[in-house]
């Protein structure tokens, strides 16, 4: 059978020194033989792990209540036995071996990663010291990495117990008081999770019973609480965490906050009360860095938490060097490790560490914890870059506002009576300090490596280094050189090219400015804007004030100084923001039964059916509309389940678990619990539908997921070294970053083969790349006088600044913004503008005389001046004729079709032009140039005139596929309304959301207040969407072509929950209407084979579910009770109960033609039923009461087919595609619903309109097919 599941332990460890050594001690100090007592070494005394029970110990009660080891002989044998050969691991016999009488055997469960020969060092890492008084309990915590990387955890409690005259104590203390010694026991409980404080809480439980009791009842007493703590199950990540009383105390287990976060059961403000905040930034920046870290305090157990606490504050970040919080001194040689690595050790080390160790190594970072400084081992200073200074200022003011003091929290309480009480009201108040130190250092994170994925290429999977360096202030170039060679940054760059949705991805996109939304809307190549160049000129302390201001995304821009306001400000007010915000779900606690005697397997069993019992009232009870906590009650359930040999009831589980929240389903586990199923449960599992899909399932997941394990890593970008065909070229050009669209580069391919073989030399390339980052880099540095920043908008960026030149208006240099020209006056500074390209009537080549010569001049005339500008370029007049052109004609396509990406775009073509002429620097260069004059070239060829309807309506276009390399479909489009006054730590954000499905199951997200890409990609799948539904503003329905319904999270915007009932693929979905106000919300879905199933929306379960007889069932709608189902050949009436009350068919004209119903509206206010067809460019208008023929049929002028319809107030929008201006185009149709007549014809798509919605009546959304692949927003009259 596959490995059953872990519990809280692992196993538990009793440690201390060999009776042999305290009887000779003992007897030594009694004679007055020694005078200082001595330190002796530690051995481990018992092992206890699970299991504790089996099914097969139960006929034995003599075996089930086996001790693991005896005290003395068993001990022995087991470590010689350690250290002769790893078998007792994997459970073999170990024998007593001392010649002491006792030569029995025992089979031994011991977890295979432990090392028991190091464990006692650890356990005593200042030495196991005899004392003659009885000291305090000490306390501290261990963590164990294996060769994987796999963290094991550990909390150690070091007790005093008197020694006993070990040849004659038979259970009875020493009667000698006044010579009485003391020796310390370690007992180390170690746990898979980091569950210290937990941990720390049972061993302060088992003390409280081993100090009053006899030694000999000591290691019965160990085994019993060891197996107790086996039997408590591990919380699912999300909301609910486990509770149970261990007397005298109740021990809460927290749950992982997802399932990419560890635990956190430790006090995360320890590091505060210790460091100040520039020092934590030292030590974060020595992590990032990769450095060589020597934590130093005289506590040992300062030392794990910590180094724990490091770990948490660079999350999403993983360390990947060695990890070891403890070193014992014979373990102080680990320092001389040649890698990097975060170790601690006792501060009484540090001249040796700082000295010796230092002096065979590199450089060690020293972290006195005690002092609170942090130092470097071979110099004064500390030779580590600082932190980005906006990151710093901001995480620097946050932890400023911290309230740390939890004395200052409940000063104004009184005391309780009860301890459980205390504890429970201290643990909430650390359970929300914990919450915001991980969201400031989780902001902390996202302010450093907030733009990295701006330098990310994700279909070549290609970071470029050199460009993200080259983006960065100055002053922090330094830390980012260090930290992108790291280990630890590559595998962050893995999970951002794989777009991981963590806990970074949704701070960075919640936190992103509206200005940063709208700019990534458009594909630009990226100069300074004015804003920039204005903070260019300001003092540093502005420039951070603005930075800062775009991580405090709500703190407005504000003239003065934002740093200082906000240090007087609490952390309460601070936490507001947006950057800040997490959303603070419920915590719900599930409380385990009273222990059993643990060592009998009937009453264990009986204990699992116990927590089955009360698991399943708890589901009962759970609100149907909380699918989160339902979840993780199945998941618990499943697990209880597991342990206890139920295996089909935990498959049950586990599938009930999969349809509610597939974020948290454990495939490994339930894929190895699908392997140990026995003959005859497969065959019960196989008569069990669901359950039978869900083993399916999970072998399919498994095996894609062995096939898709490839380690796909993260290259730099390099410039090439071999000739380049096309293909190979179009993937160089992405990965550099220059531009993405495959239609631009294949143009680039044409300019720079010119007259040549069709393959780009690396040379060319070479001195193409190196020519346009001189160029980036030259903007960074173009100074314009205030009177220029006055008259620019602060989004403009100046692309192209010729040399000085004599122009109709005075001698100076001609600025190129993507809105205008404009002359920068030389002499005295000044600004003239020359035109917006919008206002450009003309543009050509001439010249100007001068002398005997004739200068080529270039002169342009515009509708706002009378009199030509000319301007003497010289050998630029070509270039810049061309470029100036291009930018007109974009500009005006950009007007004439209110897309704002054809300006962009022509920008790139003139910037292209720019860089093709100067790396050719031939006679050919301008021609090779005129090969990227896209629009210009498109206006001469055909003068794409819009029809004044539709310019008249139409407001606005956007790129849902700007991020991708070339246009995909729009397959269906979803508008959800927001509300007013709605904050992000409640359900959704407040705006209203355009969802846009496109190819493959890609899902776009758009802010519909600004039209902004809110979310760049939801994956649901890899097959095409065929409609979506919101069903509430907490949840997304998408149906596609596998067959599933994927439903979106609108809170973390992924999908975390699948429907996989239906066997076809989905094609419609539906809400149900709500006869009373507290019924249960329902909605339909159908598939194309004619299946039509009733979903509860709270529970996710199948209510009803029949079968209608059609050919391609396409989509169901509900009105007035009745379910009207759209298939290709007819419109079905049916009731709920799945029986047909009335069936059209099509119209009797298009019956022998081979076309087929598209879609259906019903009219209700008028009992009119709309339908239109594939290929007919007409539409039919039915009477409910006699739907026997259409009595109305509606003519579609130049229309070749219908792909939808909408009602938008008393209108009816119609999508298809027809012919305009003797081609085929995507076409809109705006039909009067009373009068039946065409009021309005709208082109402003090149392909086919595949999908329209209404935004509130107000506006209209169309989505085109993949050649065109864009987004209209139509105004509504």
């Amino acid at each position: 059978m596959a490995d059953i599941p872990s519990g809280l332990l692992e196993a538990c460890v009793v440690v201390g020194a060999a009776s042999d050594k305290l009887r000779e001690v003992h007897q030594s100090h009694q004679q007055g033989k020694i005078k200082e007592l001595p330190l002796l070494g530690a051995e481990v005394l018992q092992v206890h792990a699970p299991p504790f029970v089996t099914k097969e110990s139960a006929s034995s009660e003599t075996q089930a209540h086996a001790p693991a080891f005896s005290r003395v002989q068993r001990r022995r044998s087991f470590i010689k036995k350690k250290k002769e050969r790893a078998g007792i691991a994997n459970g073999e016999t170990a024998k007593g071996s001392d010649g002491g009488g006792d030569t029995t055997t025992e089979d031994i469960s011991v977890p295979k990663d432990l090392d028991l020969i190091a464990l006692p060092q650890l356990c005593f890492p200042g030495g196991l010291q005899i004392a003659s008084e009885q000291r305090e309990d000490s306390y501290h915590y261990l963590v164990f990495t294996d060769v994987f990387g796999n963290r094991t955890h550990a909390v150690v409690v070091q007790y005093y117990r008197p020694i006993q005259d070990v040849g004659h104590q038979n259970g009875h203390r020493s009667s000698s008081k006044s010579s009485r010694l003391y020796t310390a026991y370690g007992i180390c409980v170690i746990s898979k999770y980091p569950y210290y404080n937990a941990l720390r809480d049972c061993l302060s439980c088992l003390l409280t019973q081993l100090k009053p009791s006899w030694m000999g009842d000591f290691e019965e007493r160990v085994k019993e609480f060891s197996a107790k703590l086996a039997l408590v199950p591990i919380p699912p990540p999300g909301q609910l965490h486990v509770v149970f009383n261990l007397r005298p105390l109740q021990i809460g287990l927290p749950s992982r906050e997802d399932k990419d976060r560890p635990a956190v059961d430790l006090d995360l403000h320890l590091p505060f009360l210790c460091f100040r905040p520039r020092q934590l930034l030292q030590i974060i920046t020595s992590l990032l860095t990769e450095q060589r870290v020597v934590l130093l305090s005289c506590d040992w157990a300062r030392l794990t938490l910590l180094a724990e606490s490091l770990m948490l504050f660079i999350h999403p970040l993983v360390w990947q060097h060695p990890f070891v919080p403890i070193l014992s001194r014979q373990m102080l040689d680990f320092l001389m490790a040649p890698t990097a690595y975060l170790m601690g050790c006792h501060l009484h080390h540090y001249e040796e560490v700082a000295a010796e160790v230092a002096a065979e190594t590199d450089d060690l970072i020293l972290v006195n914890i005690d002092d609170g400084t942090v130092s470097s081992s071979w110099s004064d200073g500390i030779d580590l870059p600082d932190v980005p200074m906006a990151a710093a200022e901001c995480f620097i003011t946050r932890v400023e506002g911290l309230q740390v003091h939890y004395d200052l929290e409940v000063c104004h309480l009184g005391a309780s009576t009860e301890v459980n009480e205390r504890r429970a009201q201290r643990k909430q108040w650390q359970r929300k300090l914990n919450t915001h130190i991980q969201n400031i250092t989780l902001e902390l994170i996202v302010n450093i490596f907030r733009e990295v994925h701006d330098h990310l290429n994700y279909e070549h999977r290609v970071f470029n280094s050199e460009e993200f360096l080259r983006s960065r202030e100055p002053a922090d170039q330094p830390f980012y050189k260090k930290v992108l060679d790291t280990h630890i940054f590559h595998s962050f760059l893995k999970d951002r090219l794989n777009r991981k949705m963590d806990a970074f991805t949704c701070m960075e996109l919640s936190t992103r400015t509206e200005d940063y939304r709208l700019r990534s809307m458009t594909e630009s190549p990226r100069r300074p804007t004015m804003q920039e160049l204005a903070r260019k000129y300001t003092s540093p302390e502005s420039r951070l004030s603005k930075r800062l201001g775009a991580s405090l995304p709500n703190l407005g821009e504000s003239g003065g100084s934002l740093v200082g306001p906000l240090r007087q400000t609490s952390f309460k007010n601070i936490q507001v923001d947006s950057g800040m915000k997490s959303p603070q779900r419920p915590v719900r606690f599930f409380k385990l039964p009273e222990f059993p005697p643990p060592l009998a397997y009937h009453y264990v069993q009986n204990y699992y059916q116990e927590m089955i019992t009360l698991l399943g009232k708890a589901i009962s009870g759970a609100a149907s509309e909380d699918s989160s906590l339902l979840a993780r009650y199945h998941y618990l359930r499943g697990f209880v389940n597991t342990v206890a040999g139920k295996r089909l009831d935990a498959l049950e589980d586990f599938q009930n678990l999969y349809k509610t929240d597939t974020d948290i389903f454990p495939g490994e586990l339930v894929n190895a619990l699908v392997d140990s199923l026995q003959e005859g449960e497969q065959a019960l599992a196989d008569r069990r539908p669901e359950i039978k899909r869900l083993i399916s399932r999970v072998k399919r997941d498994h095996e894609r997921e062995r096939a898709r394990h490839v380690d796909q890593g993260v290259k730099r970008f390099q410039l090439p070294k071999k000739h380049m065909q096309l293909e190979d070229f179009v993937r160089r050009v992405q990965e550099s970053g220059i531009v993405k669209d495959q239609g631009t580069i294949h143009r680039l391919f044409e300019a720079l083969t010119v007259g040549q073989q069709k393959q780009v030399d690396p040379e060319i390339f070479r001195v193409f790349y190196t020519f346009w980052k001189e160029t980036e880099a030259e903007a960074q540095e173009v100074a314009l006088p205030a009177s220029a920043l006055e008259h620019l908008e602060a989004n403009e960026c100046v692309f192209k600044l010729s040399s000085s030149v004599k122009t109709s208006h005075g001698v100076g240099k001609i600025a190129m913004t993507q809105r205008r020209l404009f002359l920068l006056t030389e002499g005295r500074p000044g600004y003239m503008e020359v035109t917006k390209f919008r206002d450009i009537e003309e543009v050509k080549i001439s010249s100007a005389p001068f002398l005997l010569l004739r200068i080529p001049s270039l002169k342009i005339k515009t509708t706002l001046r009378k009199e030509t500008f000319e301007v003497n370029l010289k050998s630029e007049v070509d270039l810049w004729h061309l470029m100036v052109k291009e930018m007109w004609a974009g500009r005006k396509m950009a007007d004439d079709h209110k897309d704002p990406q054809y300006m962009q775009q022509a920008l790139t073509n003139a910037l292209l032009m720019d860089a093709v002429v100067g790396c050719l620097q031939s006679q050919k260069a301008i021609f090779a140039a005129t090969k990227l004059a896209h629009f210009d070239r498109m206006k001469l060829e055909v003068p794409l005139m819009v029809p004044k309807t539709t310019s008249e309506t139409l407001k606005h276009k956007i790129n849902p596929s700007l991020d991708l390399t070339s246009p995909q479909a729009v397959d269906v489009l979803l508008y959800t309304p927001g509300q007013l006054g709605v904050s992000s730590d409640s359900e959704g954000d407040g705006n209203p959301k355009l969802w846009c499905a496109l190819s493959d199951g890609k899902v776009v997200v758009f802010d519909a207040a600004s039209w902004s890409m809110q979310q760049n990609q939801v994956q649901v799948g890899t097959s095409r969407v065929n409609c979506m539904l919101g069903v509430d503003r907490q949840q997304v329905w998408i149906g596609t072509q596998d067959s599933v319904i994927y439903i979106i999270s609108t809170r973390s915007m992924s999908c975390n929950k699948q429907l996989r009932d239906h066997r076809s693929e989905v094609t419609g979905l539906s809400l149900g209407e709500r006869s009373e106000k507290y019924s249960p919300k329902v909605a339909y879905s159908c598939s194309a084979e004619g299946t039509v199933m009733v979903w509860d929306v709270s529970t996710l379960q199948v209510r009803k579910q029949f079968r209608v007889s059609c050919d391609r069932l396409q989509s169901v709608q509900l009105c007035n009770g009745t379910l009207w189902c759209c298939a290709r050949d007819c419109i079905m009436e049916v009731w709920k109960n799945g029986m047909l009350h009335r069936k059209i068919c099509l119209p009797e004209q298009l019956c022998g033609s081979p076309t087929a119903f598209s879609s259906f509206l019903l009219y209700h206010e008028r009992e009119q039923l709309w339908t239109a067809c594939i290929d007919v460019g007409e539409l039919c208008v039915w009477h409910l009461r006699e739907p026997t023929k259409p009595f109305q049929r509606i003519q579609l002028p130049d229309c070749a087919g219908v792909t939808c319809l909408i009602k938008v107030k008393n209108q009816i929008w119609v999508g298809g595609r027809g012919w305009s201006s003797g081609k085929s185009r995507g076409k809109i149709y705006v039909v009067d619903a009373q009068r039946h007549t065409v009021e309005k014809e709208l082109v402003a798509h090149t392909d086919c309109v595949q999908a329209l919605c209404s935004a509130e009546d107000r506006y209209v959304l169309s989505g085109a097919a993949r050649e065109d692949g864009k987004i209209a927003i139509w105004k509504v009259e």
